[in-house]
């Protein structure tokens, strides 16, 4: 894909040598109302002044290339996009048991790089399973087959209020972008869903042709359970209530569920793992290590199955390769 050097996102932020100076133009101006002081003694506080305002005022942001790096984060508190040179992912064949999830994200994103129709996705289910590492190797496989064809920017969960700031930016870029937010959720006292579902749509202005929106969620409704019952117990119409409630995650045309994964499947990881890494050891032996890892913890997932293959890798002396 053909990359503008003109691809800007200009970053929002207080000039301070322009206030700087409006502020010691005044005082110049109302020198006598604002320090009835002699001549000579003024000069010399106005130029402290100013110098301790520039001390303490913001520093100066220059603008950030969309095509500096192929991942940001969005920070809301100033309005700028801060590159990621490396993003920290895992490869998408190492994703084990979730074969069926990874081919329809893989395709849906397959086809918004291509500018063809694709639907906003919403990956919930079991912890450790793979949701956000998911996001992040289907970017790197798109990207791999077409460099440079799509962006991935991250934004936090309580930065969703400034998404329109964000959208605005990005309206008008040539590049793509999927935005990525993950654990979406929202408490009882948030409203903040209510401003994401117009975002996603059903806003006057719509989300831009050139983004795409993926969330990871625990929760299918990104709802507490409580927060939903709640609202229909003190609600006239309670169908209505929890429709209202329930309705953002409609707004993601995709839905894709992650579930536990049996013993084989832990298994499979590992040795992926293991074998990516090139990490030596005896196959009956690492069976039973990773048996008792999972007892330890509790729980199998692709999380614990990483966490082990990393202690395994520090006792055995293994440098771990980087994606």
């Amino acid at each position: 894909m053909p990359v503008r050097a003109n691809n800007i996102a200009h970053i929002g932020y207080v000039d301070r040598r322009d206030s700087c100076g409006r502020f010691r133009d005044y005082l110049a101006n109302h020198r006598q109302s604002v320090f009835p002081m002699p001549e000579n003694d003024i000069e010399p506080l106005l130029r402290r002044v100013a110098e301790a305002l520039e001390r303490i005022a913001p520093p100066e942001k220059e603008a950030v290339s969309l095509d500096s790096a192929d991942g940001f984060v969005w920070h809301a508190e100033g309005e700028y996009l801060e590159p990621v040179p490396h993003i920290n992912r895992v490869e998408l064949d190492l994703l084990k048991g979730i074969d069926q999830v990874r081919d329809q994200l893989l395709d849906n994103t397959k086809r918004f790089a291509a500018e063809l129709p694709a639907n906003n996705a919403l990956l919930w289910g079991a912890r450790g399973m793979g949701k956000s590492s998911l996001i992040k190797a289907v970017h790197a496989a798109v990207n791999a087959r077409e460099p440079g064809s799509l962006l991935l920017i991250e934004i936090h969960r309580e930065d969703i209020p400034s998404l329109p700031q964000l959208l605005t930016k990005l309206r008008d870029t040539p590049r793509r972008a999927i935005l990525f937010c993950d654990d979406l959720s929202f408490e009882s006292d948030d409203t903040t869903y209510k401003s994401l579902k117009a975002l996603l749509e059903g806003g006057i202005e719509g989300r831009p042709a050139n983004t795409i929106f993926y969330a990871t969620s625990n929760r299918r409704h990104l709802m507490a359970r409580d927060m939903i019952e709640n609202e229909s117990s003190t609600a006239i119409h309670p169908s209505e209530a929890v429709e209202e409630s329930v309705s953002l995650s409609d707004r993601f045309g995709l839905w894709l569920g992650f579930h536990t994964c049996d013993q084989k499947t832990y298994f499979k990881m590992i040795e992926g793992y293991v074998a990516r890494h090139g990490i030596e050891i005896d196959a009956e032996e690492l069976k039973a290590q990773a048996i008792e890892w999972s007892m330890t913890r509790g729980a199998r997932s692709g999380r614990v199955a990483w966490q082990f293959v990393q202690d395994l890798a520090g006792r055995t002396g293994t440098t771990l390769k980087q994606s």
